[in-house]
């Protein structure tokens, strides 16, 4: 896992290495057991034999009590990657409709994540999926 937690960080510090360092990955070693640990936060994996094909890191989002949203849970995609040697073979799709089907279980209104506009291939994926934008994050950088 540890090789995917460095190739999603390496993708965005490609893209915005003013944001991203690279030559880390995504989480330490403990915040990966408090991950682990947290029945909100799910972890799915794709593997084969004692090889991870890839994984997706999610975070159900419980609004039930908002002041200001509608009553609703939602899941949050924090993180879909897929093992360099094991793309265009349908586990991106696998692990995505996995968390899909996850989500229609718990009752979930929708399932939501964030792309990096410095990951084009993403946003191709998760469009062809059936996503499509919620809302735009803009930045200007000082």
């Amino acid at each position: 896992m540890d090789q995917l937690l460095s190739q999603v960080l390496e993708v965005h510090a490609a893209g915005r290495p003013d944001l991203f360092r690279s030559g880390t990955r995504k989480y330490t070693d403990a915040e990966l057991l408090g991950i682990f640990a947290d029945d909100a936060r799910p972890v799915f994996v794709a593997v084969e034999g004692d090889e991870v094909l890839g994984h997706a890191f999610c975070e159900i989002e419980d609004l039930r009590a908002s002041n200001s949203r509608q009553p609703m849970l939602s899941l949050y995609i924090d993180d879909i990657c897929v093992s360099e040697r094991h793309r265009h073979q349908h586990v991106g799709t696998a692990l995505y409709n996995h968390v899909i089907d996850f989500a229609r279980e718990l009752g979930c209104y929708n399932v939501t994540l964030n792309v990096w506009s410095c990951n084009p291939g993403a946003q191709r994926f998760y469009e062809a999926m059936g996503m499509r934008p919620l809302k735009t994050c803009l930045e200007q950088v000082l």
